[in-house]
Order: C-alpha cells, then sequence, then structure tokens
C-alpha cells in the first residue's frame, strides 16, 4: 500500500513511529506536510498539490494535525476523502473533537460522565458561574488551549473571578470546571483503535502541578482500566467517530469523568508506558479498511 502520514514535523517520534511500523510491514511511507499541500477543486476531479506534483496513488493517509492549524488540515484530509483515500481520522471528526465545547455537548448527550462545566457568552457575573461550577477550586480552560497550556487551577473564588474576569476582558473564550479533589493531579490516557483499548496509561503531574500532561514533567505508567473506565473510553471515540484517540479520563469517587478526546494523540508516552507497538496497530488499522 502507499499510505501518506499527515506531519509538519518529519522529526516528531510520533511521525517517525508511523513512517517505520509502515514500512516494516512492506508499505510505500511518505511524509506530507499539509499546511504546503495545494487543494485543486474541481468537478468529479478533486485533487492535491505537494510541491510541485499532484498525488496519486495513495491508499491510505494517517492525519497527525496541530490544533493550530485545524481548519486547513481538516480541509487536507477531506480533500484526499474526496479523492476516495481511507484516512484514518475522518475530517468530519476531527473537526468535531478540537471544538472542546461542541465535543463536550456530544460527550454529555451520550451519557457519559464529564466533570461538571460551565461555558457563557463573557458574563459579568463570574461569581455565579463559580457557584455553578461547584465553587472553588475551579479548574478554568482556554477553548483552544492544548498540551497543558491554556489551564489554570484557581484555588480560591478572588484568584477564580479575577482570572475569569481577566480572560473576559481579553475575550477569551474559557469554560470554568469543577475541581475532581480525588484525582489528586492524575488523569488516565486511554489509547482506542477501531473501538479497541489497545493501550492504556495513568499520567501523574509532577509535585505541586494539578496537569498531568507529559510535555509538563509528567510522568507515566501502564494502568489496566476498569470495565467502567474501557467502556467510557469506547464509548467516547465512537460518538465523536474517531477511528483512533486518547480518550483523557479523571477516576473520580462517581467513576469515571471524561476530560478530552484527541484525535491526534501522541504516541511516544503510550508506548514508552505500555511497551506495545500502538503505531502497528494504527498502520494494521489502516491495512484493514483499505480494499
Amino acid at each position: 500500500m502507499k499510505i501518506a502520514v499527515l506531519s509538519q514535523n518529519p522529526d516528531l517520534y510520533s511521525t517517525k513511529r508511523l513512517i517505520e511500523a509502515g514500512m516494516n510491514k512492506g508499505h510505500e511511507m511518505h511524509i506530507i506536510d499539509h499546511s504546503k499541500c495545494d487543494l485543486i477543486i474541481e468537478k468529479k476531479r478533486p485533487g492535491l498539490i505537494y510541491q510541485g506534483k499532484e498525488l496519486e496513488g495513495f491508499d491510505g493517509v494517517i492525519p497527525r494535525i496541530g490544533a493550530s492549524i485545524t481548519f486547513y488540515g481538516t480541509a487536507v484530509v477531506r480533500q484526499f476523502e474526496m479523492m476516495k483515500v481511507f484516512s484514518s481520522v475522518e475530517s468530519q471528526a476531527l473537526v468535531r473533537s478540537r471544538d472542546k465545547l461542541r465535543s463536550l455537548q456530544i460527550l454529555s448527550r451520550a451519557g457519559l460522565g464529564l466533570p461538571k462545566t460551565i461555558f457563557s457568552n463573557y458574563s459579568k457575573n463570574v461569581g455565579a458561574i463559580i457557584d455553578k461550577a461547584g465553587g472553588a477550586p475551579v479548574v478554568i480552560k482556554l477553548l483552544e488551549g492544548t498540551q497543558g497550556l491554556g489551564v489554570v487551577l484557581a484555588d480560591n473564588r478572588n484568584s477564580a473571578e479575577s482570572i475569569l474576569e481577566a480572560f473576559n476582558g481579553l475575550q477569551a473564550r474559557v469554560i470554568v470546571q469543577e475541581f475532581i479533589k480525588e484525582a489528586k493531579g492524575a488523569d488516565i490516557r486511554a489509547f482506542v483503535i477501531d473501538g479497541v483499548v489497545v493501550g492504556s496509561m495513568k499520567r501523574q503531574g509532577k509535585e505541586g502541578e494539578f496537569r498531568s500532561n507529559l510535555h509538563r514533567g509528567g510522568s507515566a505508567q501502564i494502568i489496566e482500566l476498569t470495565d467502567e473506565e474501557e467502556n467510557a473510553a469506547i464509548k467516547a471515540a465512537k460518538c465523536l467517530g474517531l477511528g483512533v484517540a486518547g480518550v483523557d479520563m479523571l477516576q473520580s469517587d462517581r467513576g469515571p469523568l471524561i476530560l478530552e478526546v484527541n484525535s491526534s494523540p501522541g504516541l511516544e508516552g503510550i508506548e514508552a508506558a505500555t511497551g506495545k507497538n500502538i503505531a502497528g496497530k494504527i498502520i494494521k488499522y489502516v491495512e484493514r479498511n483499505v480494499d
């Protein structure tokens, strides 16, 4: 097969592992920088130009789209789909997962556990918002934040009100979530491929840090999910339409609470923690779906 990995950085661990895993299976692998593709939109003949040449003959594509280029990256994935090329992450699912508010609404409608979340249109009544989230401490998140950036823990009411007022003044969209104390600065990442959890890890924030992101200095170890946690991860990926997903959950007194569903989950942390060839499982998923 001829498979494209859409990535802006060929040196990223995830990109290199996908190329390696595909080549080990005998596939022709290509790294394509989606930000440098030109789209040909023509009646019954959609196409893509990259480095001066028209892209032809691809059987599958694996998107690794950064949050900052979601709009254009999604357009490129959609163009491949119009060219009858299978994508491991569908363009519409990518759009749904990147919209934090929309994805939370979809997960809520599906009956999945979530931290209580409040969103408003720059409301001046910040005190009421904090109360609706269960009172301080609360977690305040920028809707566009990634890798733990744009996430703030306001540990008392005064700081929560000040932070919300500051974000409102900047016209920055935020959500306010209840703080799950019993999680103790840890969360779970379940890696789901084609409706199956293929690996899971528990990520612990460094000393004094409530965010558990590995990019923020956190650590990870393999964990065996409970049936409830596994079912929640699978259902979350399914209701967002994601064939490949990293589902982030908190362990709470009322069961697993979904934080976020990532459509381009990194491979380095999960492969290191589990010792599993997750990249190879993504390649197998593409193989199963290419005629």
